[in-house]
Parts: C-alpha cells; sequence; structure tokens
C-alpha cells in the first residue's frame, strides 16, 4: 500500500501562487526533502502523491501564501528552472504543478458543487452527491515547423515577452484531428496552406496543462498573411539567418534544431 505520509527523506514540490519553492545550495537549485520543510502544510492531507524518483516519495501540494516559509527556501518560477535543474527533476516538477492545479481546481463538483473528496483508487477527484469524477486535465496543443526548400517559417507572437521566433502553435479545438488543427492554426496565423504533414514528437508543458504535440510540414501555397491580434510578424528563415531562438528546453527548439541538422547532413 502506498504511504499516506511523506518520509523525512521524500521530495516535496510545494507550491506558493504557482512558484516552486526550492532551497539553493552553493548557488544551485534543489528541491527540499520533506523533512526540512515541517510545518509548511497544516496536515499531510493536502499532499498528493506523485511517484517516485531516484527511490525517493514525490509529493505535491499548495502552500498559503501567508504561510512562514523560513529562510532557506526561495519561491521561483518553473520556466527559469529549466535547464538548472536535471530533466527527470523538472518532468516530476511539471507533473506536480499540473496535479496541484487539478486539485485546486476541483475542490467542488463542476456538475453539482458539492464539495469532492480525493479518490483512494485513482487519480481523480470524486463528488459524493452526484458521482462525477474530475481528472487531471490535459490540454492538447499542436506546435509545428513548416519547410520551404532550405527555409523554416517562424513567427513572433505577441504573448512572447522577449523578441524570439518561435514554431507555430495553437490549442486543439473540439472534434479536431491533430493534423486538421495544424493546417487550421498555420492557416488562421499565417494564411499558408500546407502539404505532407509528418509527426516529430511530444512535451509535457505544465504552463498550466497542455501536451505540446509536434510536427514538420511542407510549403504548399500562399503568402504570410498575419492575424495580427496573434502573430506581430513571420518570416522565412535560412539556416545561416536565423533570430534569436526558443530556450534548449523546448520543444519548439527541438523541432527547429531537427530542421537544422537536416540540412546540413
Amino acid at each position: 500500500m502506498a504511504p499516506s505520509s511523506p518520509a523525512p527523506d521524500d521530495l516535496l514540490f510545494a507550491f506558493v501562487e504557482g512558484r516552486l519553492l526550492i532551497r539553493e545550495v552553493d548557488g544551485e537549485p534543489s528541491v527540499p526533502a520533506a523533512g526540512l520543510a515541517p510545518g509548511l502544510f497544516q496536515s499531510d492531507a493536502s499532499l498528493i502523491r506523485v511517484a517516485t524518483v531516484d527511490g525517493r516519495g514525490v509529493w505535491a501540494g499548495a502552500v498559503d501564501p501567508a504561510a512562514e516559509l523560513g529562510a532557506e527556501l526561495t519561491p521561483v518560477g518553473l520556466r527559469s528552472l529549466f535547464g538548472r535543474l536535471p530533466d527527470h527533476l523538472m518532468a516530476a516538477a511539471g507533473r506536480s504543478s499540473q496535479l496541484v492545479d487539478w486539485y485546486l481546481g476541483h475542490a467542488f463538483c463542476g456538475r453539482c458543487g458539492t464539495p469532492t473528496v480525493v479518490s483512494p483508487s485513482e487519480t481523480a477527484r470524486v463528488c459524493p452527491s452526484c458521482g462525477a469524477l474530475h481528472f487531471p486535465r490535459v490540454t492538447p496543443a499542436v506546435i509545428m515547423v513548416v519547410e520551404r526548400d532550405d527555409q523554416l517559417l517562424l513567427a513572433h507572437s505577441a504573448r512572447f515577452p522577449t523578441s524570439f521566433y518561435s514554431a507555430l502553435a495553437g490549442f486543439v479545438e473540439p472534434g479536431e484531428t491533430l493534423e486538421q488543427a495544424v493546417a487550421r492554426e498555420v492557416m488562421e496565423e499565417v494564411g499558408i496552406e500546407l502539404a505532407d504533414l509528418r509527426y516529430f514528437g511530444s512535451q509535457s508543458w505544465p504552463f498550466p496543462s497542455q501536451l505540446m504535440v509536434g510536427f514538420f510540414a511542407s510549403y504548399k501555397a500562399g503568402e504570410i498573411r498575419l492575424q495580427e491580434d496573434e502573430i506581430t510578424d513571420a518570416r522565412w528563415f535560412s539556416p545561416n539567418d536565423l533570430p534569436e531562438l526558443p530556450g534548449p528546453f523546448s520543444i519548439a527548439r527541438r523541432l527547429i534544431e531537427d530542421f537544422l541538422n537536416r540540412q546540413t547532413a
């Protein structure tokens, strides 16, 4: 039977208003052990058992913003930890973040309004009144690099905090296949018609609960026509004339690197 409370050596992914509490050790971030962060939670009942990493249990929970954090713990945004925490801990942090978001967001049944309880047998919250099950939400999104000869299409979104360019992306709508979503998003955002769609890979993206599914596509027809409320600029780029690119931790960068590697092979 799985333990109902963390052991002192278990890893604790504790979030304050969406930011992860970390310890700085010799200038490097680390995830605190449960025994080093006593008193953060009123009871273990508010903790979620997430997984096991390196033989240690992984627990997650939301901390009251008014709680006393202590001098050793600092809240940090997950994005800033990419490349600073090992990949397997970043994966655990992403899963923990999504589970905490689900736990808080489904405290009441969306069907009848009754307070829900955690299922003892699966990752779900159960309504004791109407029986509805509320599972963690995963929102599928597509991300794609469009190729034309030795060029690739990159765009700058109005939502980007800096001047980098990235692959086009968008959410899958109800009733769509992934392939239909790719074609629709590219047509809507830049007015380009596609051919020869190829699957690349996927990445969990916990901001807050997306699954990014990556594709390559070939240019078929059309001229760039911007959806100006979404895209501020889009251009065809050659490998020797690239703009600022997204970080190496992202599937967008992996798509771009794959294209560049094929051009130089």
